[in-house]
């Protein structure tokens, strides 16, 4: 099953590519809608900006055609800033809306703590996850991020805490993403997307 990732002009993407190259699975970069629209799983790599990357999926005509795919039951896994663009807004930057799937508001690490969170850290489990199976919970992953949904979200499976507690993982529906960054997380990692695949069959 070929994959299709989301090109929206910047970011994460050749990383992400090999790290499923390595698994076996054939990609596909998605920049216009027609690859978006016949995609059957999606990836949507993100990192930078939040603005940069709402503006770059308009200016390439892609967020009707992603909201789209949401809506038919195309299974998405949205990584790191991917994850965030998922949400309503966010506030690095107001007035910019995300893809709207899920309705909370992306938030900046507090002041308190050191920002941006760069290095490894461990999940906390909320429920039953299918991208975490098999994965030991004491398990690192690589995060490097300055904004974070709420743990709060109903479609958290696993939380991180730095500053406050928020989403590290999600799944619902034909929805999966993560926090951190599994192309950066090892071995750990590729399992991760192993198991995205996997469901995905």
């Amino acid at each position: 099953m070929k994959i299709a990732i989301v090109d929206y002009g910047a970011g994460n993407l050749p990383s992400v590519e090999r790290a499923l190259w390595k698994l076996g699975a054939e990609t596909e970069r998605a920049i216009e809608p027609k690859q978006v629209a016949a995609a059957k799983v999606i990836v949507l790599p993100g990192v930078g900006h939040f603005a940069a990357f709402v503006t770059g999926l308009r200016e390439r005509t892609l967020t009707s055609s992603l909201r789209a795919a949401f809506e038919a039951g195309v299974p998405i896994l949205g990584i790191c800033l991917g994850l965030q663009a998922m949400f309503a807004s966010s506030e690095e930057a107001p007035g910019e809306a995300g893809l709207g799937f899920f309705p909370e508001e992306v938030r900046a690490l507090p002041a308190n703590v050191k920002s941006p969170h760069i290095g490894w850290n461990q999940l906390r489990r909320v429920r039953e996850s299918a991208l975490l199976r098999e994965i030991p919970g004491d398990a690192y992953f690589y995060f490097a991020h300055s904004y974070a949904a709420p743990a709060s979200a109903a479609a958290t499976v696993a939380a991180c805490d730095h500053g406050f507690p928020f989403a590290a993982v999600i799944e619902q529906g034909n929805l999966r993403a993560v926090q951190f960054h599994p192309e950066k997380s090892g071995e750990t990692g590729a399992r991760v997307l192993r198991n995205f695949l996997e469901s995905m069959q």
